[in-house]
This record gives C-alpha cells, sequence and structure tokens, in this order.
C-alpha cells in the first residue's frame, strides 16, 4: 500500500509504502530508501516505534546529516582524504565531512528518489548512479529488496552492476530506540566481533585490527552499551554467502529484541552522541552492516572494487522478538 508523503521542491512526488506481518509494521519512503518507522510489540503486547524518523518529509529535507533510516551508498562510511586510486587513476570525491568523504558524499543515495515497485511481502528499490555521481566512476544499475518474513523479520538485500570499475558499499541507516522513549542508552548489546578498526581525530581506521579483550570495544558478552562509539567492528565471520547473526540488542524495560544477522564483514557502532534537535544525543543505536571505512585506501582490508561482470549483493536481516 502506498500513499503521497511530500513533494520535493523540483515537483518529484515523494511516495510512502506500508509492509505489515506477523505483528510488525515498517513504513518505507522512496526518497533515499529512508525506513521512516518499524513498529513492534513490546513484552505486554503493545505496539511502539523502534527507530527514529520523521512524520513528514520536511525533516529530512531539513537535517539530513543523521541520515535517519536511509539507504546510504554508493560508498557507506569514510573514504579518507576523499579520494582513492582504483587501477592507477585517481577518482576525488566532495569532501563533506572535514576533509573526508562520508555517506557517498553532498548527495549520496539517500537524498535521490528511488523507483519502487511492489513483490512478494515487500518493496523493490531501483535507481541508476550515472558515471561520475559525486565522483564515483562507473554507470551503477542498483536495486534494494525490502521485505518482511513469516516471523516478521526485515530483510533488506542489495544488488549493484556496474560498466567500469567502482567502489561500493552499501548500508542501512537506521538508529534503534527499542523502547521507544528517546534515549537508547540502557540498551543491552552482543556483538560476535573480537577486533575492531583503531581510528585517528577524524574517525579514519589506523589500519590497525585491534584485540577488544580487555577493552570498552568487547560486547561479546551482552553488556549494557553507554556512550563513546563511533566505530568499526571486524565481524568474526567475516564476508559470507548468506547472512550469519553477529549482533543482539535489547531493551530490559520493554523486553524488546533486534537481532542482526549479514553477509558482511563489519559491523559500525554508533551511539549518535552528536545527534541534534529535535532528537536528543544518545536517542538511538545505529548498527550499521558493511565493509570497513577506507576499504579503497587499504588494500589490507577486505576489498569492495566491484567490476563489469560481476555482482554486489549484500543481505542484511533484523529480527524482532521479546523476552
Amino acid at each position: 500500500m502506498s500513499e503521497l508523503f511530500g513533494t520535493l521542491s523540483d515537483g518529484t512526488p515523494v511516495h510512502r509504502w506500508t509492509l505489515e506481518r506477523s505483528g510488525v509494521r515498517v513504513r518505507v519512503l522512496s526518497y533515499g530508501g529512508i525506513v521512516q518507522s518499524v513498529e513492534v510489540p513490546d513484552r505486554q503486547g503493545r505496539t511502539g516505534a523502534v527507530v527514529l524518523g520523521f512524520e513528514e518529509l520536511e525533516g529530512y529535507l531539513a537535517h539530513p546529516e543523521p541520515y535517519l533510516g536511509a539507504l546510504v551508498g554508493r560508498y557507506a562510511n569514510r573514504i579518507a582524504g576523499a579520494r582513492f586510486t582504483l587501477d592507477g587513476r585517481t577518482c576525488a570525491l566532495p569532501a563533506n565531512n572535514g576533509p573526508n568523504a562520508l555517506h557517498g558524499g553532498e548527495r549520496g543515495f539517500d537524498k535521490r528518489v528511488w523507483d519502487v515497485e511492489p513483490v512478494a511481502h515487500g518493496l523493490r528499490l531501483s535507481r541508476v548512479s550515472p558515471h561520475g555521481e559525486e565522483g564515483f566512476p562507473g554507470r551503477l544499475e542498483v536495486t534494494a529488496t525490502y521485505t518482511l518474513d513469516a516471523s516478521g523479520a526485515l530483510h533488506l538485500a542489495y544488488e549493484a552492476v556496474t560498466d567500469a570499475p567502482t567502489v561500493v558499499n552499501l548500508t542501512n541507516h537506521s538508529y534503534f530506540d527499542l523502547a521507544g522513549t528517546g534515549h537508547a542508552g540502557g540498551h543491552e548489546l552482543r556483538l560476535a566481533a573480537s577486533r575492531y578498526t583503531p581510528v585517528d581525530s577524524d574517525l579514519i581506521p589506523t589500519g590497525e585490527l585491534a584485540d577488544v579483550t580487555g577493552t570498552r570495544f568487547d560486547f561479546r558478552t551482552a553488556r549494557t552499551i553507554g556512550s563513546g562509539y563511533d566505530h568499526n567492528f571486524v565481524l568474526d565471520k567475516g564476508v559470507s554467502a548468506a547472512p550469519v547473526e553477529v549482533a543482539e540488542l535489547y531493551d530490559p524495560a520493554s523486553g524488546r529484541v533486534l537481532t542482526v544477522a549479514t553477509t558482511e564483514p563489519g559491523l559500525q557502532l554508533y551511539t549518535a552522541d552528536h545527534l541534534g534537535a529535535p532528537f536528543s544525543p544518545g536517542a538511538g543505536v545505529a548498527l550499521e552492516t558493511q565493509h570497513f571505512p577506507d576499504s579503497p585506501n587499504r588494500p589490507e582490508f577486505p576489498s569492495t572494487v566491484l567490476r563489469p561482470g560481476e555482482v554486489y549483493r549484500s543481505e542484511t536481516v533484523y529480527g524482532f522478538s521479546v523476552r
């Protein structure tokens, strides 16, 4: 089911689609592929919203930087110096995060209107990113399929093909607030990651894959998150052909549980300490499944290069339950 959600300044309409299955309701926008809302029951059976979002299109247009619920690309996370070299050619990108490129540039996938068509229990979003868009080489054809399975889990499956060598790293940027109170600081996290990527003052990885043992980055046993995280964790499973469960987020007050399964080798934990009005710092927790930040400049990291004839595939599953 779809409805008109708003209109951009150039007259382009933005539609909202609603998916419902097994007690879970998800609303998705054609603008930015945004997951506007996810509603699930708590342990008392009371349904509540568990991701941050705006009620109107104007909120997303006025506050783009948090990337609330957005489909982020062509390259999620940071690329150092807003440039990388591929096959001997240097590609310059917009520097929209200090000296670095962040989340696809000044007008990444999160600020584009996607074509949307219904599929069984979900939606298929698609667009063509032309050669040179935000500095990235290659004409990239992208599809993102959002579906709810029989248990109410939300599947996000991405595919892309290119006509020239390029880099691709897509993710969803939802902020989870399982309590529905506007503060996620009391959430507990379990994360199957024995290492993480330390960063410099610009949040660019140093190249080290550091052991989490004895540090505040050790979430191998569930514990309260707290604040102060905007870091990529190296998932123990590495890249996988099918989604493997890597994380569990739990809110003791409501009893809601979120599980995260993914094919990706990394997960960016962001505790939203810099989130601004109309939200408060720490209002949600982002669990961004991804390849590592700055991979195009780090040949020792898992590669994000996509070449003609290859198909980029990535899938993440958000499961919901209570205890």
